[in-house]
């Protein structure tokens, strides 16, 4: 029996060029109202026989916010950043701009001490294909970097196709499939 998981990227916490790595803040008011003009839309999927959310605070608001009742998931955690948590990639590049250019090159490379790119997507991919198998659907709000990963690992794609996938707040993908056998499935606005 195929599985079909839904992901739902949590509304925005900060504007785009505030984000820092590993953000733990709450939604900020623009989130809030995404999340209110969204909810119509995404409702439905609240409908999903198992309901997750990764356990950053922003993720868990647009959850409750769109009626999911969500179980928080820690597999579903952002990337560890290690000593670069907190900061925005401006800082970070400013302070350390080879440490920077390794990261984004290799998907190995962990100079800020976390976790690499490699490791994140696999534990994404990991928690994907230990997803009971259950008659109805199953929905979790995450961090866009989490959906990314999700994506990269169930298309089998290279880990460097992470940086060019972009997951903009309150998108949703849908991936069917067993585990290790993932397939992405674009739904019509249509109904």
């Amino acid at each position: 029996m195929s599985v079909r998981v839904s992901l739902v990227a949590a509304a925005r916490g900060s504007a785009l060029l505030a984000e820092r790595f590993d953000d733990d803040r709450p939604l900020d008011e623009a989130g809030w109202h995404a999340v209110r003009f969204a909810a119509p839309a995404l409702m439905s999927l609240g409908d999903a026989e198992l309901r997750y959310c990764s356990p950053t605070p922003r993720s868990r608001a647009t959850g409750r916010a769109l009626g999911f009742h969500p179980l928080v998931q820690p597999a579903l955690r952002d990337c560890d950043m290690g000593r670069w948590r907190g900061c925005t990639l401006a800082d970070v590049t400013a302070r350390e701009p080879a440490a920077v250019d390794a990261w984004l090159a290799d998907p190995r490379a962990a100079p800020h001490g976390g976790e690499p790119l490699l490791a994140f997507i696999t534990r994404i991919g990991g928690w994907l294909d230990t997803r009971p198998a259950c008659d109805g659907a199953i929905v979790a709000v995450a961090e866009p970097a989490v959906v990314r990963a999700a994506l990269v690992y169930a298309l089998k794609a290279p880990p460097s196709s992470y940086w060019n996938v972009d997951v903009g707040p309150l998108s949703t993908v849908t991936l069917t499939g067993l585990p290790r056998r993932w397939s992405l499935r674009l739904e019509t606005g249509v109904r």
